[in-house]
This record gives C-alpha cells, sequence and structure tokens, in this order.
C-alpha cells in the first residue's frame, strides 16, 4: 500500500460511487487537475465526484461541475463505468457525456475542504496532444489509450481490472 496524501485520506478505505463528466470543445476535453493522492505531483481526470445519499446522479454531476468549474451542464448519455483501485483509494466511476449550457471557466472548490486544503488546483480544457506531454500516472486511466477525443464516446464494455 503506497503513502497517501493527508488531504486524500477523506476518500480512503471505502468505496465511493463517483459520477463524472465528459465535456469536448474544440477538440479539447475539460479537465480537473487535482493534487496527487500518492506522492507529489498532479492528477488530471474529468470533472465530477461523489454521489451523497439521497442525490440523483444526474443531479450530484451537475452539482459537481458547478462547483469544480462554475459550469452550468446538462447531462446528457451514460457512457460506462469504471473501477479505480489503487489500495487505498476504491470508486466505481460513471461517466456521462455532457454539454454546456452556460458559464464561464473558473476554478472551483471541494466544499469538503477547507480553503487552505483544496485538493483541486486548476480546471482547463487540453488536447490529446497536451494529455500526452503528462506523466503516465498523472493522467485518468480511462485517458491513457486515447487516439483522439472520438474514442471517449464510443460504447465500450465496463472497465473492470
Amino acid at each position: 500500500m503506497e503513502n497517501i496524501h493527508p488531504l486524500a485520506e477523506t476518500y480512503s478505505h471505502k468505496t465511493r460511487v463517483r459520477v463524472c463528466g465528459l465535456l469536448v470543445q474544440n477538440n479539447t476535453l475539460l479537465l480537473a487537475c487535482h493534487k496527487a493522492a500518492f506522492g507529489s505531483g498532479f492528477f488530471w481526470m474529468p470533472p465530477g465526484g461523489g454521489l451523497d445519499f439521497g442525490e440523483k446522479v444526474k443531479d450530484c454531476l451537475v452539482r459537481e461541475f458547478r462547483e469544480e468549474t462554475g459550469l452550468e451542464v446538462e447531462v446528457g448519455r451514460f457512457l460506462y463505468l469504471n473501477e479505480f483501485l489503487r489500495s487505498p483509494l476504491h470508486a466505481i466511476e460513471l461517466f456521462f457525456e455532457v454539454k454546456l449550457v452556460k458559464g464561464t471557466l473558473a476554478l472551483g472548490s471541494d466544499p469538503e475542504h477547507a480553503s487552505h486544503a483544496q485538493l483541486l488546483e486548476d480546471v482547463k480544457f487540453l488536447s490529446i496532444r497536451d494529455m500526452f506531454q503528462l506523466k503516465r500516472d498523472e493522467l485518468h486511466p480511462i485517458l491513457h489509450a486515447l487516439v483522439n477525443l472520438d474514442d471517449l464516446f464510443i460504447p465500450r464494455q465496463i472497465f473492470l481490472d
């Protein structure tokens, strides 16, 4: 088991359901940059977050986008499920296509963390070329094998390791 960043302890040793959105504009994908849960560095992933008890999945995704990016989105079709397991983190991730409704992209926050203890570092649109410039462990696994952004929207099997 690896040493986990103290700010990520909140998410460890339990299975979380995460809802994530894929927003593409001008051949770029919106990604959120977080402090790496393991070691130093960063981790880029599609915006999203944990589903609260009693919250509808689509409502969660709209809320998470607003909190993290300042954007209002419309949730589209369900794309796939991914199991993220890197002990002590374990998440079942539901990925949806999202469309921008309104807003200006801005770095938001995670309300479960104090303002001085945020994991969220940046939000921006990245091209495939930008993603290839990152270290493999700095990029969410669903993005590792992308050749083009259309690949994200092709129905595929559930990703379970």
